[in-house]
């Protein structure tokens, strides 16, 4: 395989450290600044980013992972419904272990007899339920990134007539989250710095809003080293010099009006709901649910389903960690009961989580 050239200018080691010394003369005072990406909390991790930082600079991990801000009660659904008689519940394997409120998870639901398939796209789902008389469920967890491709898929399933699809969406969207964050003034959020993959498809100037109603930067990042060193330079020099922007140093991928096919089609086929978000509670507008024209891919129509509110694990800090309110090390669990082998939290679970990055990466 040839090299990825791109990759490698933007991990520039010369160029890392000048901007790493730019990022030094330029801080003058305490900042608290979230990464609202998972990718990007597992990117900064990676690449050691946080040692390379003065000690003013506080980065923040937020509810950047969709599978840890599904809330308790949608796992529990998901896990019931994977035991369903005649059912196949056919999921990305990021799920498989997360834990439900009773302690059980995909796997060992799939291990006493549930019948359930990995995919790796919700397209492979609608071609399971082509090849069976089996109800098939795939639980739609997601932020905008993955939602246009579920989107087509509910597209094509209607398309068909394919009757014995169907969706469990519990997806979110990022921007009414950020206005829960910022409107949070025991958070203390300095400045964000907003996701790339997410932005892509919302462009840049959905991020206008916050910039002027908080007074915060925004910064939007890719995911190499030199990407994150940029916009945490462009941050503080915003601080320093009384700005509130929006600016986009991933201009090679996110443009100011996103992905405007994309945007069309979820909003053909969702419509805003409210959301029950884990840590954040309940955010207006934050979730979609499918419109009418879709409702018959609707899974907790089609099983009767309601909403759960269920309590976290006993002593779990999960929803402490995905706002900021505490880092993993301060809950009593982390990489004692709860480790990536034997997860109690969805955090220390997926390859976006915040505890699985503090356990693979280190503590600081």
């Amino acid at each position: 395989m040839l090299p990825d050239r791109i990759s490698e200018s933007f991990r520039d080691r010369d160029l890392a450290f000048r901007l790493t010394a730019m990022i030094h003369a330029a801080s003058d005072k305490p900042l608290r600044i979230m990464e609202v990406c998972g990718t990007h909390t597992m990117a900064i991790f990676r690449h050691g980013i946080r040692s390379l930082l003065p000690e003013t600079i506080n980065l923040i991990s937020g509810p950047g992972c969709p599978v840890c801000v599904t809330s308790a009660g949608d796992i529990d659904q998901i896990i019931d419904l994977a035991s369903e008689p005649g059912v196949i519940l056919a999921t990305f394997g990021d799920l498989l272990r997360v834990p439900g409120s009773k302690g059980k998870n995909l796997a060992e639901a799939r291990a006493d007899g549930a019948r359930v398939e990995i995919v790796y796209s919700p397209a492979d789902a609608l071609k399971i339920a082509q090849q069976t008389d089996a109800t098939v469920v795939f639980p739609a967890i997601g932020f905008e990134t993955t939602i246009p491709v579920i989107a087509a898929t509910a597209m094509e399933a209607v398309q068909k007539n394919i009757s014995n699809f169907k969706l469990l969406v519990t997806h979110k969207v990022v921007p009414p989250a950020l206005d829960a964050l910022l409107g949070d003034p025991d958070l203390a959020i300095d400045s964000l710095l907003c996701p790339g993959h997410v932005s892509a498809i919302i462009g840049a100037r959905a991020y206008d809003p916050y910039a002027r109603q908080f007074g915060v930067p925004c910064v939007i990042a890719g995911f190499e080293p030199l990407d994150i060193l940029s916009a945490l330079y462009k941050i503080i020099c915003q601080v320093r010099d009384g700005r509130t922007e929006v600016e986009n140093t991933y201009s090679r991928v996110v443009t100011d009006t996103g992905n405007v096919r994309a945007q069309n089609m979820i909003s053909h086929v969702f419509e805003p709901c409210d959301a029950r978000w884990r840590g954040l509670g309940i955010i207006p507008g934050s979730g979609l649910a499918l419109r009418p024209q879709f409702r018959e891919l609707d899974a907790r129509t089609f099983f009767g389903l309601e909403e759960q509110d269920v309590p976290e694990p006993k002593g779990c800090r999960c929803g402490e960690i995905l706002t900021g309110r505490v880092i993993p090390p301060q809950c009593p669990l982390f990489n004692t009961r709860c480790t990536p082998t034997h997860p109690v939290g969805p955090c220390m679970v997926s390859s976006e989580g915040t505890c699985a990055a503090y356990s693979k990466y280190g503590q600081t």
